[in-house]
Order: C-alpha cells, then sequence, then structure tokens
C-alpha cells in the first residue's frame, strides 16, 4: 500500500508529475504542429518549477518528467534540472527530441538527471526529414549515444507508430536499440491537441494490435508494468521493447498515475482532454502561500475523470 500518496476520486494514486517547460521546439514534426520556434514569454522561471515540484513532492509525487516543444532549447534547462534534484525525486527524466542532447547529456547528469526519453520515429534519413522538416538525423543519434555514454539510464526512445511512414521501420530500429542497450517504446498515433484538424491521424493511424501479437510471440518474457498505465514490456533476447496505447484505452485510464503541467502553467489532469484544466502559475505568481498551492493541486487531482472507461 503507497503511504502520503493522494489519490484521486477513483483511487488512482499520483505518482508522477509531468511539466511541459516550454512550447518551443527546433523541430516541427508533422504530428505535432507548434511550428518550431515560438516565443519564450512568459515561460515558467527555474524558480516556479521548483516550486511546483516542491508542492508535488507534498502531496506524494514520486517522479518527474520535463517536455515541451523540446526543453534542451531552454538554455536554463541544467539549472531547472538541478533545482528540482535538490527535492530528492525517487526518479527525474526528460523527454527531448535529442537534437541537442549531445551538448547538453553530460551536465545533465552531473545535476541530477536519471534517464532520459528520445523522439526518434526513423532512422531512415529522408523520412526523417519528412516527419521532422529538419534534417538532424546524424545529430540525434550523436546525442543518444552521448546520453547512454554518460549513464543516462535507461535511454528509452518513443517511436510514433505511422501508417505509410515508418511501420516497416520497427525491426531496424529494435536492432538499434537492442546494440546500444536502449530500451524501444512504440506509441501508437493519437490525435494531438495542437492540430487544427484529425485528418494526419486518421490517414496514419496504425493500431498496434497487430505488432505487438508478433512481438509477443517471440518475446522470451513479458512484464506488466501496474503504475505504468498497465503497459507492456516484452524482452527479446538482450532487447526490450514497450507498447503504449491509450487510443480507447480503458485500461490506459484506470492506471493512469500521472498529472500535467502545462507550458504556460496550469493543471492538465487529463492527457486526452484540455476542458477541465486549473489555473496554477498566477497564484504563484500572486504569492499564494505553500498551503494554497497544494489546495489548488488538489483541486486539479479531484478534476480527474478516466477518459475511457470500461463498458
Amino acid at each position: 500500500m503507497l503511504k502520503n500518496v493522494v489519490r484521486d476520486k477513483y483511487e488512482r494514486p499520483i505518482l508522477s508529475l509531468r511539466i511541459t517547460i516550454t512550447n518551443r521546439c527546433n523541430e516541427n514534426c508533422i504530428y505535432c504542429h507548434h511550428d518550431g520556434m515560438v516565443s519564450s514569454k512568459g515561460e515558467m522561471t527555474p524558480d516556479e518549477l521548483y516550486t511546483i515540484s516542491k508542492i508535488a513532492k507534498k502531496i506524494g509525487v514520486k517522479k518527474i518528467r520535463l517536455s515541451g516543444g523540446d526543453p534542451l532549447v531552454r538554455k536554463d534547462i541544467v539549472e531547472i534540472v538541478e533545482k528540482i534534484a535538490s527535492l530528492d525525486f525517487k526518479d527525474i527524466s526528460l523527454t527531448t527530441n535529442g537534437v541537442l542532447l549531445g551538448k547538453y547529456a553530460q551536465d545533465l547528469k552531473n545535476a541530477g538527471l536519471d534517464r532520459v526519453n528520445v523522439s526518434l520515429d526513423t532512422l531512415n534519413r529522408d523520412t526523417y526529414k519528412y516527419v521532422t522538416s529538419m534534417d538532424y538525423l546524424n545529430e540525434v543519434k550523436s546525442g543518444i549515444l552521448k546520453a547512454v555514454e554518460v549513464g543516462l539510464y535507461p535511454v528509452k526512445i518513443n517511436m510514433v507508430i505511422m501508417k505509410d511512414i515508418n511501420v516497416h521501420e520497427v525491426k531496424e530500429m529494435f536492432n538499434f536499440c537492442k546494440k546500444h542497450g536502449i530500451i524501444l517504446q512504440l506509441i501508437e498515433l493519437i490525435e494531438s491537441e495542437n492540430c487544427d484538424d484529425d485528418k494526419f491521424s486518421i490517414e496514419h493511424y496504425y493500431p498496434l494490435d497487430s505488432i505487438e501479437k508478433k512481438i509477443a510471440d517471440i518475446a522470451d518474457k513479458v512484464h506488466e508494468r501496474k503504475f505504468m498505465q498497465g503497459r507492456k514490456k516484452y524482452y527479446i533476447g538482450d532487447g526490450e521493447i514497450e507498447i503504449v496505447k491509450p487510443v480507447d484505452n480503458a485500461k490506459f485510464c484506470a492506471s493512469c498515475s500521472r498529472l500535467r503541467i502545462t507550458p504556460d502553467g496550469k493543471i492538465k489532469p487529463c492527457l486526452l482532454r484540455n476542458d477541465n484544466l486549473v489555473e496554477l502559475i498566477p497564484h504563484i505568481r500572486t504569492g499564494k502561500s505553500e498551503k494554497e498551492l497544494e489546495e489548488i493541486f488538489i483541486n486539479g487531482i479531484n478534476n480527474r475523470e478516466p477518459f475511457n472507461k470500461e463498458d
């Protein structure tokens, strides 16, 4: 039984906080539509991110993940990690496109970052340029290997599977990951909250069921991660593959233990919803007490409701 952990109305413990620390990015992925670099005006400061993390720690959060945009476009990223690490979380991780990872990997490790996830959908240069609108594949691969070298363990690659784009590349990506001691996460394409329409996700959505069945048939061992939305991890020889399927997945929601903070400082109770956000950063900037901020966090948690429910 988990102690000193806040639970929502559905008895789901809040163990992880994902903080989007910037909306800026140095790529323009076809399924993201942040449209590259945007203004940094209004981004949460390192001290504000420290305050948010401190309140999260008080209500029982064990893990912090920093994401974007791309977190590494922030020149103060090492300071941010250092401040959060001083709070002694069980795990601090970061999701990046990897373009600047080679530059920052050692400093991030020294600052207290535990591990890193790299979004990489292909090892084919032409496909990479099509997906990201950029030609950074070599930089990303070098950054990934640097992260492995400095001990940001485990390094994970997030591969979004897209019909007619990269479905046929799973084996190649798995072999690359296995060779370098990296975990591969296959992610089902979902509609981006930033897209104007869902045309891309409709055209390129590819259910992972068939891929998962093939993997399951050859796996040496299977492990279900209870507090990670019940996702399954398959062990094949020295390699590991995780399957992430949030779409129409009641089990994903029933096991969700994550709360999110948007880049403009709102509490986001659900990955798939934007109609129940709770303002947070204005209360920090107007000097609300830690007790008051804790109550605001609790209000956000009380807004949590499974998006997909069991029939």
